[in-house]
């Protein structure tokens, strides 16, 4: 009798569904993305509220950029042109500086009406480039703006303040708010007393 109890149950236990856990929880998967695509119209309009408005937020923002850029473009376009243009004006002033160390020129006529020519030039050339917004540097006294200029030397200069420019050694120009070029400049410094420091040189070494 136990016996066919025991195979009996062994039978039943055969006949017994089996349990697939994976695809138990497959299907409460699929049963949480049925609630969450179940949405009602009022969040399914916000939802697509909300995409066009981030549409039309990026579009807004690309339409600035391509604004800036083009303003950018057309106000600073002739930016490497104005400056190679800006050579003119240096080879006429070394043309200038060229002819008035010349002593068989020096004190002559000819050299006068050449130097006037020149200056002429050179006034028209500035303004030219006034007109399309570049400016020279007003540099001479002022004091040193690392922004503006480029000091080159210092001079020894009782009269004015530490670091003002008293030499122009080659004139600079802003194009707009933006530097074309820096002024390159000689500024200002204190007199050094060598007198005074060669006797505390001497002081120093005697204490030691």
């Amino acid at each position: 009798m136990e016996k066919e109890q025991n195979q009996n149950s062994e039978e039943a236990k055969k006949k017994e569904p089996i349990v697939d856990e994976a695809s138990e929880v497959s299907k409460r998967d699929d049963k949480k993305e049925e609630n969450i695509k179940e949405k009602s119209p009022e969040d399914k309009i916000l939802e697509l509220e909300d995409k066009l408005a981030r549409a039309f937020a990026e579009m807004e923002n690309q339409r600035r950029r391509f604004e800036k850029e083009k303003e950018e473009a057309f106000e600073y376009g002739g930016f490497a042109f104005a400056k190679e243009a800006l050579n003119l004006i240096d080879n006429l002033e070394r043309s200038k500086q060229i002819l008035q160390n010349d002593e068989s020129l020096k004190n002559s006529d000819a050299l006068q009406k050449t130097l006037q020519h020149f200056e002429i030039i050179n006034k028209d050339l500035i303004s030219i480039f006034l007109k399309n917004n570049i400016k020279p540097i007003d540099c001479l006294n002022k004091r040193l703006d690392p922004n503006l200029h480029q000091a080159m030397m210092e001079i020894e200069d009782n009269e004015k303040e530490p670091g003002t420019i008293i030499q122009e050694i080659q004139k600079g120009f802003t194009i707009k708010e933006r530097l074309l070029r820096p002024s390159l400049v000689g500024v200002s410094k204190k007199f050094e007393n060598k007198d005074k420091k060669d006797e505390e040189n001497i002081q120093n070494l005697e204490k030691k």
